[in-house]
C-alpha cells in the first residue's frame, strides 16, 4: 500500500485539543453531504475543535477558534446567514477564556491559524493582543480584504486583523507532505501547514509531529470533511469485517463475510471502497473530493490520527484540554474513534 510520507524531523510539538464549547444543532445533513441517509435528516449537534500547539522553543499557536459567544457580533452577512438557516448555535465559553482559566494568557499565543474563514472556525481574534499573528490561506486577502465594514459584504470584520500581522501562506516554495503542498512552520519538521483546497477559499490543514522514534502525527483537517462517512471507508481503509450493528438483523448478505455496513455502502455508492457520503457544499466540490482522497492515505496510516473540525467521536473517548493528546497512539484513541460513526446508520440498515 502507498504510504503517507512526511519529511524527516527529530522534533515534536505538544498538542492539546480544545473543546471550543461550540455546538451546532438543527443542522440538515443535506446541507453538507449527499446522498441522504435514512434516519439522519439532521446531524447530531456538531462540536468545533480548536488545537493548541506548543513548540519546544516556547512558541504557542492555535489552529482554529470555534465560534464567537455573541453571534450578533459577526459581520452582517454572517448574521443574516445564520438567521436564515435556523441552526441552533450554543457557545458556553470562547477559546481565549478556556485558555485563561487554565493559566495560559492570550499574550502567550504567537499566532492563530484559521483553517478557513467560515463563522464556526474564526472566533474573535480581536480579543487577542496585536502581537498575535493571524495566518490565512492562499487567496484570502484578494477575496475578503479590507473586511467589514469597509467591504460591506465581507464575512470577516476589519477588527479580526486590525493592528496585527495578517499573514497569507504562500505555497510556491513548499515541501511535500503526502500528496499535499506544505510549509514547515518552525523549520524543524515538527509542524506543517497543509494546502487543502476545495471547501473554501484558502482552506488550510495542519500536521503535528506528536512523537519521534517512532514518529506519530495528528492531522488537523478543518472542514476537509464534515463527517467520518465523508472520508471513510477508502481503498486504503476498508470497513473491518468484524464490526456489526448492536441489534440483531435478518439482512441477507450479498457475499459471505460482508458486513451489513459494507452492504449498505455498496447500495449507496456501488463500491466497497468509497466513503458513505460526498460533499454537497463548498467552493469547488471536485477539488474538495480530490483533497479528501489525498487525506485518505493519512487517515489509513496507523501512525497518523486524522481529526476534522466537527468530529463527534472525540467527545466520548479522548482527553481534552488542558490534558495533552500526544499519547494518542498508546491510548488507542484512533482505533476507539475511527468507526464509531457507523452507529448512526442503524435506521438505514434496518430499512435495507
Amino acid at each position: 500500500m502507498s504510504r503517507f510520507t512526511v519529511p524527516p524531523g527529530d522534533q515534536s510539538v505538544q498538542i492539546r485539543i480544545i473543546d471550543s464549547t461550540t455546538r451546532i444543532g438543527n443542522f440538515q445533513l443535506g446541507f453538507l453531504m449527499e446522498p441522504p441517509m435514512d434516519g439522519m435528516e439532521y446531524m447530531s449537534p456538531l462540536p468545533s475543535w480548536s488545537f493548541l500547539i506548543e513548540h519546544p522553543s516556547g512558541q504557542k499557536i492555535l489552529y482554529d477558534l470555534g465560534t464567537r459567544k455573541d453571534l450578533n457580533s459577526f459581520a452582517p452577512t454572517v448574521c443574516e446567514h445564520l438567521e436564515a438557516q435556523g441552526w441552533k448555535v450554543d457557545v458556553k465559553e470562547e477559546v481565549i477564556d478556556t485558555l485563561d482559566k487554565n493559566g495560559i494568557a492570550a499574550t502567550e499565543i504567537s499566532a492563530i491559524i484559521w483553517s478557513h474563514w467560515h463563522w464556526d472556525h474564526i472566533g474573535d481574534p480581536s480579543r487577542f493582543p496585536s502581537s498575535t499573528e493571524l495566518i490565512v490561506g492562499p487567496g484570502f486577502k484578494a477575496e475578503f480584504l479590507p473586511g467589514y465594514p469597509a467591504k460591506p459584504d465581507a464575512p470577516i470584520r476589519e477588527s479580526d486583523f486590525a493592528g496585527r500581522n495578517l499573514r497569507e501562506i504562500d505555497f510556491s516554495n513548499s515541501v511535500q507532505v503526502g500528496q499535499f503542498r506544505a510549509i514547515d512552520f518552525f523549520g524543524d519538521g515538527s509542524f506543517h501547514i497543509i494546502d487543502s483546497p476545495g471547501h473554501a477559499v484558502g482552506h488550510l490543514g495542519a500536521l503535528a509531529r506528536t512523537t519521534t522514534n517512532p514518529d506519530t502525527f495528528i492531522f488537523m483537517g478543518g472542514d476537509l470533511c464534515h463527517h467520518s462517512g465523508e472520508i471513510r471507508p477508502s481503498k486504503h481503509l476498508p470497513i473491518p469485517r468484524d464490526i456489526q450493528p448492536s441489534f440483531a438483523t435478518p439482512i441477507p448478505l450479498l457475499c459471505p463475510g460482508d458486513s451489513v455496513y459494507e452492504q449498505l455502502l455498496v447500495r449507496r455508492t456501488g463500491s466497497a471502497d468509497k466513503p458513505f457520503f460526498r460533499p454537497a457544499m463548498g467552493l469547488d466540490i471536485e477539488q474538495a473530493i480530490e483533497t479528501i482522497e489525498k487525506a485518505q492515505l493519512a487517515d489509513a496510516d496507523k501512525n497518523i490520527w486524522f481529526i476534522y473540525a466537527h468530529d463527534r467521536s472525540l467527545l466520548k473517548y479522548v482527553d481534552l484540554f488542558p490534558l495533552p493528546a500526544n499519547a494518542w497512539k498508546e491510548n488507542n484513541w484512533r482505533e476507539k474513534t475511527l468507526w464509531t460513526f457507523l452507529g448512526e446508520f442503524e435506521t438505514a440498515i434496518k430499512r435495507i
